[in-house]
């Protein structure tokens, strides 16, 4: 992505059926000592499906229940070309720290670091007045436009189920119905 798309993109809030935000942040990729830490941007996942979510912070009651059950989940979203992304406005040595306390279990996929809470702007789920991400969840497309997204309050965990799908009803290119599950009629787009 050229400076100017990139400067363009962060000027404006993520919207469905445009390509969604850039970033390029820090991220925790492992426990593993002396691999701990890597930078990831959005164009390292073209071509894969992408499950973007941002959580308060690290240390809390909430979001180590997200972050655990999308651990469970990886390799269901594997299986559908998807990968995941956890963001927080968190440094990532809080994030390793966090992790090596044990709260989150063996860590699967990244954690990104938003310390300048850019990222979290520029997809609408920043909370200004706290300083922190409320819980936002972004699903982009292979190419890069965002197709999906959803920003709730702080206090409510997010469903891992629901979060499958949509993914699975964005992947069908139909129309889906209400409650559309996997294995069930699409209505065929006029």
């Amino acid at each position: 992505m050229t400076a100017s798309a990139r400067a363009e993109s962060q000027n404006r809030f993520a919207k469905v059926g445009e390509r969604a935000p850039y970033f390029a942040l820090d991220a925790l990729v492992s426990t593993e000592p002396g691999k701990e830490f890597k930078k990831l941007s959005i164009d390292d996942y073209r071509g894969k499906w992408l499950v973007l979510f941002f959580y308060p912070m690290d240390f809390t009651v909430v979001c180590p229940t997200e972050i655990r059950g999308f651990n469970q989940a990886v390799g269901e979203f594997k299986k559908l070309n998807a990968e995941i992304l956890g963001a927080s406005i968190d440094t990532k040595y809080t994030h390793l720290a966090w992790a090596q306390r044990g709260d989150l279990g063996i860590l699967n996929f990244p954690l990104l670091s938003d310390v300048k809470r850019e990222t979290a702007q520029a997809y609408g789920c920043l909370d200004e007045n706290e300083g922190v991400a409320l819980r936002g969840l972004y699903i982009i497309d292979p190419e890069g436009v965002l197709q999906y997204q959803l920003v709730q309050n702080m206090d409510v965990g997010r469903s891992i189920e629901e979060t499958l799908r949509v993914l699975q009803a964005l992947q069908t290119g139909s129309l889906c119905p209400l409650g559309w599950k996997p294995g069930e009629k699409t209505i065929k787009k006029p």
